[in-house]
């Protein structure tokens, strides 16, 4: 019996905020990064990976991995000595470089975003757009096209959910480049939720926004993500994994 669902698994987190009243002069981008997964690599070689090394880290598999904590030294990163961050960052980036998933990124610049259009989008919004749009030209190269994907994104608010989840809607049953329902579905899980995809997106989504920003900046991130975006037929990412706008 075919399953209905697709073989492959999305989690999406954000860096940046999307507002366009206040805009950081440092960081003026809205980043949404799409991770996706092949169920069984993520079930049998991904999770086991970083819960091991959670386990061999911290003793226990409750930290949740967040960019910041670990940038700012947070949380259970500010009990890690310089030697065992250090030991505990090369670890978690030879995971992720060891992992088959592919990437598809959305940044959009906010300034330019505002300059040149007099009503402009909401940037969550066109970079959800945007990112269904790539993850489903993905999909049916993977021949997965007709089955259902599910998207796990970070709950922001009940007010932001609600916002979101109508947008989604649009978008998936037929606003969008195709102008026909793609088969998707949203789940929104909480900050708290202790998801591997989660985490990993969480991960990826600022040093790709750096790579945009500061692109001549040393970003060690970058370096292992720059091998898993989705690309073209020719081999660009531009575009097809990575979509800057405007």
């Amino acid at each position: 019996m075919t399953t209905p669902f697709s073989d492959y698994s999305v989690y999406v987190d954000e860096s940046g905020d999307h507002s366009l009243e206040s805009i950081n002069p440092e960081y003026p981008l809205f980043v949404l990064s799409f991770c996706i997964f092949r169920k069984d690599a993520y079930a049998s070689t991904m999770t086991p990976a970083v819960r091991k090394l959670k386990f061999e880290t911290f003793g226990h598999d409750m930290v949740v991995l967040h960019e910041i904590d670990i940038r700012k030294k947070k949380g259970a990163f500010a009990k890690l000595g310089k030697e065992a961050r250090e030991a505990f960052l090369n670890r978690l980036t030879d995971i992720i470089q060891a992992e088959d998933f592919r990437l598809v990124a959305v940044v959009i610049d906010k300034n330019k975003l505002k300059a040149r259009y007099s009503n402009p989008g909401h940037p969550y919004h066109l970079a959800m757009e945007f990112g269904l749009e790539r993850i489903y030209r993905y999909l049916q190269s993977m021949g997965q096209d007709d089955r259902l994907t599910h998207l796990v994104c970070e709950a922001r608010g009940a007010k932001e959910d609600a916002e979101l989840e109508l947008e989604f809607r649009r978008i998936r049953d037929g606003s969008n480049y195709f102008h026909k329902p793609l088969p998707f579905e949203l789940m929104i899980a909480d900050k708290k939720t202790n998801s591997e995809g989660m985490q990993l997106a969480d991960l990826t989504a600022r040093p790709i926004g750096l790579s945009v920003l500061r692109p001549a900046q040393k970003n060690r991130a970058m370096a292992v993500l720059e091998k898993k975006f989705c690309r073209g037929e020719t081999g660009r990412k531009d575009g097809v994994g990575l979509k800057i706008f405007p």
